[in-house]
């Protein structure tokens, strides 16, 4: 089975070269297609099969085509992948036509995922941190950015008043993108002793 999956790679390369250099790696019991680490397509069993984006649903919706199928712990999964018949492999144009939309989609849900980015990837985020930034109104990296760590960290004083300067330094961190404790030293004492001003004269 490996030498009928190894010949669909080598020709889904071929049929397929325009769409870049495209790379795979076992997945799924199978073989990922990549271009630039964006999976577009998968081969099982000797069958090339195209991630389900807006155009494969229109193509595939017509062919009822068979889903890639996952048999994990005695559990058979149904992936978002549509095979491709040999009808489609006589059509080498409308192929990588909805090969195309298959990467271009693919590329576009990567690229929301990093710009949502939750809470906790930030350095010194904790989940719990990341829970109380949300209960504060502050539910993304943006909107943490947006509000700077002296606020953010007084809105987090509101909800509770025992929370101390190290929670501020660790927003700090968080935005600059490294660990509180690299903080640049000037940057570390101002934020120091303007936390401390603040909790004299508000939290009497």
């Amino acid at each position: 089975m490996k030498v009928r999956s190894y010949a669909r790679i080598h020709q889904s390369k071929e049929c397929l070269s325009s769409l870049g250099e495209i790379r795979y790696r076992s997945l799924f019991g199978g073989y990922s297609l990549t271009v630039g680490n964006v999976v577009f397509a998968m081969v099982s069993e000797g069958e090339l099969y195209l991630r389900a984006c807006e155009q494969t649903e229109v193509y595939f919706v017509k062919k009822a085509p068979e889903p890639l199928l996952y048999n994990k712990r005695g559990r058979t999964i149904e992936l978002n992948y549509y095979r491709v018949d040999e009808g489609l492999w006589s059509d080498q144009q409308k192929l990588l036509e909805l090969s195309t939309g298959a990467l271009h989609s693919a590329q576009r849900e990567k690229s929301r995922q990093k710009s949502q980015q939750r809470l906790k990837d930030l350095p010194n985020l904790t989940h719990s941190l990341e829970m109380m930034l949300w209960e504060a109104g502050i539910a993304d990296v943006r909107t943490l950015q947006a509000y700077g760590a002296k606020r953010a960290w007084i809105k987090l004083k509101n909800m509770k008043k025992g929370l101390g300067v190290r929670v501020l330094l660790a927003l700090a961190g968080a935005i600059c993108g490294m660990h509180e404790a690299a903080l640049p030293a000037a940057m570390r004492r101002e934020l120091v002793e303007w936390g401390h001003i603040y909790e004299k004269r508000h939290m009497r």
